[in-house]
């Protein structure tokens, strides 16, 4: 059996820690790696909180793995993706579930989602490279971009480059519905150039 078989049914934050122990490395090891604080790893281990993809992306490379490693990862093979046969996946608690919308093909620069985030949510603060496209379905987002805090409601967006420190919320008691596209290559499927 792979390893990556011998964590299904685990948490993702317990996934998170054998993997981290299998290696024999430390906290702060993977804290250094994956550019967070050893606190925050703690809390992502004991599913006391909910990495967004791009800081689960970075804890996946600091333990050597992809990030399908962790979630259950869709493979859309078309270029349609079909509201009633698309697959949802959620990372670690429910508060946060993904429909991925884009296909994977040669050349894709986009990522696409639709992202439920459910009363409570909050993500922490990240950056990485690329930009980002968010569009409210339906629900109040709260959109942190350089401390600056705004409010998002049905059918506003915004679009932003994600080298700026930016941060999402859910304050309210309504689930949040938005459509998420960026250029970060979430699940690492784009062929590498030769």
């Amino acid at each position: 059996m792979n390893e990556a078989a011998e964590i299904t049914g685990l948490k993702m934050g317990e996934a998170i820690r054998a993997r981290r122990k299998k290696l024999k490395l430390t906290l702060q090891s993977v804290a250094d790696a994956a550019g967070i604080s050893i606190g925050y790893v703690s809390l992502i281990e004991r599913d006391k909180a909910i990495p967004t993809l791009t800081t689960l992306s970075n804890i996946a490379a600091a333990l050597g793995v992809g990030i399908e490693f962790f979630v259950s990862r869709p493979k859309p093979h078309e270029c349609v993706s079909y509201s009633a046969g698309r697959q949802q996946f959620l990372m670690g608690t429910s508060q946060v579930r993904y429909e991925r919308l884009g296909a994977s093909f040669a050349g894709h620069e986009l990522s696409s989602f639709i992202m439920i985030l459910e009363p409570g949510y909050t993500s922490e603060v990240v950056t990485h490279s690329g930009e980002e496209v968010v569009y409210i379905l339906s629900g109040t987002l709260e959109l942190t971009i350089d401390g600056r805090k705004m409010i998002l409601g049905e059918g506003d967006s915004a679009h932003y480059d994600a080298t700026r420190p930016h941060a999402w919320s859910n304050p309210s008691e309504q689930t949040i519905r938005l459509l998420w596209t960026g250029t970060i290559d979430i699940f690492e499927d784009r062929p590498k150039p030769v």
